[in-house]
């Protein structure tokens, strides 16, 4: 296990701030709103010193999006010991905690309102957010096909099903009904029906990872005061 400095963990607990900092202002203001005093004020940090950590407002935009996708693949990237269908499972679960957070769907409702007249803004979200993430489970899935897990011709439409199918429904509504988010068991509702269907036509083996599916999905338990809702 790597040790790290002191100095080396300040700078990273201190790019973090930055980030959490970066998000807030973004959400709140849009990407033609934000500045990088304003981030450096959320923070609590100097202009200056900012700066030595993102070279620009376009810099700190993507490094915020890349960061907040890579937690999402973290499972794909190192997949656990349980296998494939687990994998699937946690990776539903890390998307969905991330995309319906309050904070990004709030960012990402700015994001549409201000591509048309600013169109590198929504170019620069889809190359760091959406493309990055897709990239990552296409990458996935092609590894499970090469172990004769998965059977498919086109990594990327596949990789479109997997997530349009557990999330694509709950996740729009979010956006434009933000008084109306989900609850946990909603999403589980979404979520498992759609690692189903993904399995059903993917799976070269569907009848065993379904059963498998079923096995986890009654395993994970909802937080306290969704179960009833299920």
């Amino acid at each position: 296990m790597t040790v790290l400095s002191r100095r080396e963990q300040n700078r990273i607990d201190r790019e973090r701030r930055i980030l959490d900092a970066a998000l807030k202002v973004f959400a709140e203001t849009g990407y033609s709103g934000a500045t990088m005093d304003a981030v450096a004020m959320a923070a609590g940090l100097s202009k200056p010193t900012l700066y030595q950590y993102f070279a620009s407002k376009e810099a700190l935009f993507s490094a915020m999006m890349l960061g907040k996708r890579d937690r999402m693949l973290d499972v794909f990237e190192h997949p656990t010991e349980e296998g494939m269908v687990n994998d699937l499972l946690e990776f539903a679960w890390d998307y969905a905690d991330t995309v319906m957070r309050p904070d990004l769907l709030s960012l990402a409702r700015l994001i549409i309102g201000e591509v048309q007249r600013f169109p590198e803004i929504g170019r620069a979200y889809q190359a760091s957010g959406p493309d990055h993430v897709l990239q990552g489970i296409m990458a996935y899935l092609v590894r499970r096909r090469d172990e004769g897990r998965l059977t498919f011709e086109d990594a990327e439409l596949a990789a479109q099903d997997l997530w349009g199918l557990i999330l694509s429904a709950p996740r729009t509504q979010a956006l434009y009904m933000p008084d109306a988010a989900p609850t946990q068991a909603q999403l589980a509702r979404y979520i498992h029906n759609g690692l189903r269907v993904f399995l059903r036509a993917y799976s070269t083996d569907p009848q065993t990872d379904l059963h498998q599916l079923e096995a986890l999905t009654g395993a994970r338990p909802l937080p306290t005061g969704e179960q009833d809702d299920a």
